[in-house]
């Protein structure tokens, strides 16, 4: 029920209410006696959410047909909250919609910008896939053609800056062995050079060994991995073989268990989100060229 919860925004104690008045939800039990919600019945839920935060009450929704909520969501969708967004992106990969997907991140880009899309937009509507994922509300070809769809999106606004010169701030993106869910890692990429920064992208499940080598040709400012568990073992044998690298700031960034790393290792910088990746890149970009900053 938690996760139903995250995942559509609706309050437990209301789903409840919702059950025991209303005919248009009844949750399936399992031999346990365990309340779950269908596929189908998580995509309404999703659909509710945009209708109530928009005013329609839920003894008018109960009367609607499917065909209708739908149709009325769509309408809704041309101006909604940021919310509203990731529930539509949400039922745009249950339904493996391009046409929806490609619709809700134009009408984004125009009104927030590129950057503001990926930190607003994509990276809690990312947040929301791991829920589903984690509660088997979505099957692996969703979540593999979803993700697809942003990367292509990602790929295409980096491929849209121009590469900086030896003068920018350089910071070196990897993933290292064992991980390999990259979109973060696009996005932190897209971020950096937006912001006028010198990247070199190594992508997913880089060898450890090869690290220290790539930071000894390249001699970064910043170094950023993200990891999508808690690997300390793995973080301290980075932070080791880095030791001599004083010049390069190690930044880490990913599982929300991983926020205590800064006190288990005083030389790592952690990332909770964009925002703080952003603003410290805008810190040290100041020491370069004062006027390219992007708040």
């Amino acid at each position: 029920m938690a996760d139903i919860v995250s995942i559509t925004g609706i309050k437990s104690h209301t789903l409840r209410k919702w059950e025991s008045r209303y005919s248009f939800i009844v949750p399936k039990r399992t031999v346990t006696n365990i309340r779950y919600y269908t596929d189908d019945q998580l995509r309404k839920l999703l659909n509710i959410g945009i209708l109530i935060r928009n005013g329609y009450r839920i003894s008018k929704i109960d009367a609607m047909s499917d065909l209708e909520i739908h149709e009325i969501v769509s309408k809704i969708l041309l101006d909604t909250t940021p919310q509203d967004d990731i529930n539509a992106l949400i039922v745009s990969m249950l339904e493996m919609n391009e046409l929806v997907f490609n619709e809700i991140l134009d009408k984004n880009f125009s009104k927030l910008g590129l950057l503001g899309t990926f930190t607003d937009l994509l990276y809690p509507f990312l947040n929301h896939i791991g829920v589903l994922w984690g509660t088997n509300k979505a099957m692996p070809a969703q979540e593999h053609f979803i993700s697809n769809l942003i990367k292509q999106k990602i790929y295409s606004a980096i491929n849209a800056i121009p590469s900086k010169d030896e003068t920018a701030p350089t910071i070196v993106l990897c993933l290292m062995e064992g991980e390999n869910h990259e979109i973060g890692l696009l996005l932190a990429n897209y971020m950096a050079k937006e912001l006028g920064w010198r990247t070199f992208y190594l992508g997913a499940n880089v060898p450890m060994a090869n690290i220290k080598d790539v930071l000894e040709i390249t001699k970064p400012e910043l170094m950023l991995t993200i990891f999508t568990m808690s690997r300390p073992a793995q973080i301290e044998k980075l932070i080791a073989s880095l030791k001599d690298d004083t010049a390069v700031t190690l930044a880490v960034s990913g599982s929300g268990t991983l926020e205590n790393l800064e006190e288990i290792f005083e030389d790592v910088l952690y990332l909770k989100n964009p925002h703080e990746f952003i603003q410290h890149l805008n810190q040290r970009q100041s020491l370069f060229n004062p006027n390219n900053v992007i708040l």
